[in-house]
């Protein structure tokens, strides 16, 4: 994660343009926060099982393939039907994955079009990211809103669930050896 000791600074373009790059989990997450209540209140949950990877030279140029039954919000009950079929349905759709069409890298910008694919359905999303060196190592903080209605997760006590919900990648990259 961002570490406070070192402001961040924009890393050199050429710096994640050259080569393949991994998510490291143990220096990573992949949030959602998904307003309740009617939007008075914030359900924040993470994703403990995921990978991927950023190589703007290939295409697709990003992906990130979660587990979806590693989804924890802190609350069994909740987390067991968020993974029934009322949402991600993960006995028929084990994967959550986040496949770019189109990735622009301007300074330590990075804007992201691609397919958010969950519970058999996918949409389209636009994700901003930010890449930085910080203590000399390169991390990047995406964010995406994405409308989950869209994707089949419907149900709502009395419409109490509101859209979108606040998709959230933070990490650090490791560049990936390349082959020998």
């Amino acid at each position: 994660m961002t570490s406070t000791s070192t402001p961040a600074s924009p890393t050199a373009d050429a710096d994640i343009e050259d080569g393949t790059w991994r998510l490291d989990p143990e220096h990573s997450s992949v949030e959602f926060h998904v307003r309740h209540f009617y939007g008075l209140i914030k359900v924040k949950g993470r994703f403990t099982r995921y990978e991927g990877t950023v190589n703007l030279g290939s295409y697709p140029a990003i992906e990130l393939t979660i587990d979806a039954d590693s989804l924890d919000t802190k609350h069994e009950k909740r987390d067991a039907h968020l993974r029934s079929a009322d949402f991600f349905d993960v006995e028929h759709h084990p994967q959550v994955r986040f496949v770019s069409d189109g990735a622009t890298l301007a300074g330590d910008t990075l804007n992201v079009t691609g397919q958010l694919h969950a519970a058999g359905r996918y949409i389209q999303l636009a994700v901003d990211a930010k890449v930085r060196r910080v203590n000399g190592r390169l991390e990047i903080e995406a964010v995406a809103l994405a409308d989950h209605r869209q994707l089949g997760m419907v149900w709502s006590p009395f419409g109490t669930l509101r859209a979108p919900s606040k998709l959230i990648v933070r990490g650090r990259l490791a560049r990936e050896a390349a082959p020998a």
